[in-house]
C-alpha cells in the first residue's frame, strides 16, 4: 500500500508541475498562486520553479506558529513541482496561435486536475499552500471559503502588481479545478488500511483443535 501512495504521489506531483508549465506555455492566465510566482520570477530573474520551491519552503514557516505538522508529500511537493516545472518549460514550445494556446489550457487545467487527486488521494500530507489554509481554518475557526478566497486574492493581487499574468486561464482555473478534483479524487483515494480484527475476535473464530 505504501508503495503504492508514494508512486502516486509522485507521479501527480510531476503532472502538478508539467501542468503549470502548460499553463505558462498558454499565455492565457494563470491560478492565483501562479500568479505570484511568475510574478516573482520576472522581478528576482529566478526561474519559475526555483521561486516555486522557495515560495513553498518559506510558507512552510508559517506552519510553525499554526502548529501544523509536514508529512513526507509536503517535503516532496515542496522541491518537486517547482523541478518538473522547470523540465516542463524546456520540453514544452511558446504558443502563438490561439487555438494551440486554447488547447494548451485545457489540457493544463485537466493535467492539474488529475494530478491534484492524485497526491492529495495519497494521503502523504498536504502541499505547503493547502496547510496553510488549513491551519488557518483550525486556528481562527473561520470557513475554508473564506480562508482560501481570502489567501488567493492577496496573492493574486501582488503577483499581477508584480507582473504576472492574470487572464481567462486564472477565471476558468478557478471555476474548473473543484469540479474536477471532485469527480476525479474518489477514483485516486487510497483506501485507509482497514481495521485488525481483535485477537478475541481470533479466538472466537478459530476452529476448535
Amino acid at each position: 500500500m505504501m508503495t503504492r501512495r508514494i508512486t502516486q504521489l509522485l507521479i501527480g506531483l510531476a503532472m502538478y508541475g508539467m501542468s503549470l508549465a502548460m499553463f505558462i506555455r498558454a499565455g492565457l492566465g494563470l491560478d492565483p498562486w501562479d500568479v505570484f510566482h511568475q510574478g516573482v520570477s520576472e522581478k528576482t530573474g529566478f526561474s519559475i520553479g526555483v521561486v516555486v520551491i522557495a515560495v513553498s519552503f518559506l510558507v512552510l514557516l508559517l506552519w510553525i506558529p499554526l502548529r501544523q505538522m509536514p508529512g513526507i508529500g509536503t517535503i516532496a511537493n515542496a522541491v518537486l513541482v517547482g523541478l518538473f516545472a522547470d523540465l516542463g518549460l524546456w520540453l514544452i514550445p511558446e504558443f502563438t496561435h490561439l487555438g494551440g494556446q486554447i488547447a494548451m489550457l485545457a489540457g493544463a487545467v485537466i493535467l492539474n486536475g488529475i494530478a491534484s487527486a492524485c497526491y492529495i488521494g495519497a494521503r502523504l500530507g498536504p502541499g505547503a499552500r493547502d496547510g496553510l489554509m488549513t491551519g488557518l481554518v483550525r486556528r481562527t475557526g473561520w470557513s475554508v471559503r473564506l480562508v482560501r478566497t481570502g489567501i488567493e486574492v492577496v496573492v493574486l493581487a501582488v503577483g499581477f502588481l508584480l507582473g504576472g499574468s492574470v487572464g481567462v486561464g486564472t477565471v476558468v482555473y478557478a471555476l474548473a479545478i473543484g469540479p474536477i478534483v471532485q469527480v476525479l479524487l474518489p477514483k485516486f483515494m487510497v483506501p485507509e488500511r482497514a481495521k485488525a480484527t481483535a485477537p478475541t475476535d481470533a479466538v472466537e473464530a478459530a476452529p476448535a483443535a
